[in-house]
């Protein structure tokens, strides 16, 4: 059975974000690199300090949402979705039940808390989105994305992170007609919705990019890239997954897992979609109404663990293979890798942070895109 553990370790006691007001996915901008620093540079042989751990929180995959005082974190239990706040010494505050969370296919809780100011919003397997006071757990409001929005399931459930943008919350129940919604974040009701291309949603937390002026709600569908306008739901464009063919499409399953969030610097967006086209270069016009293909790497073949963009390089894990690889950001072309197996990453203080499938933690020096293991222990609980 797959359960919760926690453990809080010296040299990863991140805040989410750099704006005291927003907590969310990846932290701030959602880049997976946190601006901690005077952390470990050489890990002892048996690892940093164990502070404390954290058991009992039942079955779930979200990632913990971390503030400066405070942790929270989804589970299910008995197949119900739980949202838990923890003080930073482990002590639980409150804990509350949302309501149905997904065991079907790898049951347990899937989404990262979204925080700003007093309200926590957070999704489940199920579709549903609820916003929570960040005091007590009290709902909000919430809403049932298959009944509100003929919201359809993908073959694993909702995996998604609320997007925020001033007064408006947006999420993907992948429906026929409300394939993308903005919702009002204080109250839930409906602000605008696009029909997109019908598809499924494709587990992917999605991106506020804000070009120019211009933002935009950036995220995948089952087999496309969608731009639209944070104001009007308008869609700007995309960018389709063309390595499956319609017919192939048509198995629930295939080619629709897109869990990595985009990445935005200077006008251009980077993503890799390892059940999709790979790693991508996508430039933005003036406006940001149309998108301009720079290079293609289907190399660059994460379907999640996250990308993050240091200088000019892009690392992520490999899905087909075991390694880790960075690429030139202006090219796309390889420029080192590591077999360390498959994993999650994020960056912080000049280093990277690796965790792969064997419950290794590896931490990795990096100059210019090449990278060295510095040291590594293994994770034995959870």
């Amino acid at each position: 059975m797959t359960k919760y553990f926690i453990p809080l370790f010296l040299f990863l006691l991140s805040c989410s974000s750099s704006q005291p007001e927003i907590y969310e996915w990846r932290g701030a901008d959602r880049s997976g690199i946190y601006p901690d620093t005077d952390l470990l540079t050489l890990w002892p042989e048996e690892g940093p300090k164990e502070l404390w751990t954290v058991e009992s929180l039942g079955r779930g995959y979200g990632s913990p949402q971390f503030t400066e005082d405070q942790f929270y974190i989804t589970g299910e239990v008995d197949s119900m979705a739980l949202l838990y706040c923890f003080n930073l010494d482990g002590t639980k505050l409150w804990q509350t039940t949302l309501g149905r969370e997904w065991v079907t296919s790898f049951p347990g809780s899937r989404s990262s808390p979204t925080i700003v100011d007093d309200l926590i919003y957070i999704g489940t397997g199920m579709g549903d989105l609820y916003c929570v006071n960040r005091a007590d757990g009290n709902l909000v409001w919430s809403k049932k994305f298959t009944e509100d929005f003929q919201g359809v399931y993908p073959l694993h459930g909702h995996s998604e992170a609320a997007v925020i943008s001033g007064d408006r919350v947006f999420w993907t129940p992948g429906g026929p007609e409300y394939n993308v919604v903005g919702l009002n974040r204080m109250t839930g009701e409906l602000v605008w919705s696009n029909p997109g291309f019908g598809e499924r949603s494709g587990y992917n937390p999605g991106k506020l990019v804000v070009h120019k002026g211009h933002e935009l709600f950036v995220t995948f569908t089952a087999a496309k890239l969608l731009g639209l306008d944070v104001e009007t739901g308008d869609l700007l464009w995309f960018h389709h997954q063309d390595v499956y063919t319609e017919e192939e499409r048509e198995k629930i399953g295939i080619g629709d897992s897109h869990a990595n969030s985009v990445i935005y610097r200077d006008g251009s967006i980077y993503y890799a979609a390892g059940d999709g086209n790979g790693g991508v270069r996508l430039d933005l016009s003036e406006n940001g109404t149309e998108i301009t293909q720079a290079w293609r790497n289907p190399g660059f073949d994460s379907f999640f663990g996250g990308v993050v963009l240091i200088d000019n390089h892009l690392y992520t894990s490999g899905t087909h293979s075991q390694y880790i690889y960075s690429i030139d950001a202006s090219t796309g072309i390889l420029t080192d890798s590591l077999k360390i197996g498959q994993g999650a990453l994020i960056a912080a203080d000049q280093m990277l942070y690796y965790y792969n499938q064997r419950g290794q933690m590896i931490l990795l020096s990096y100059i210019e895109g090449k990278m060295k293991e510095v040291s590594s222990f293994k994770i034995t609980k959870g």
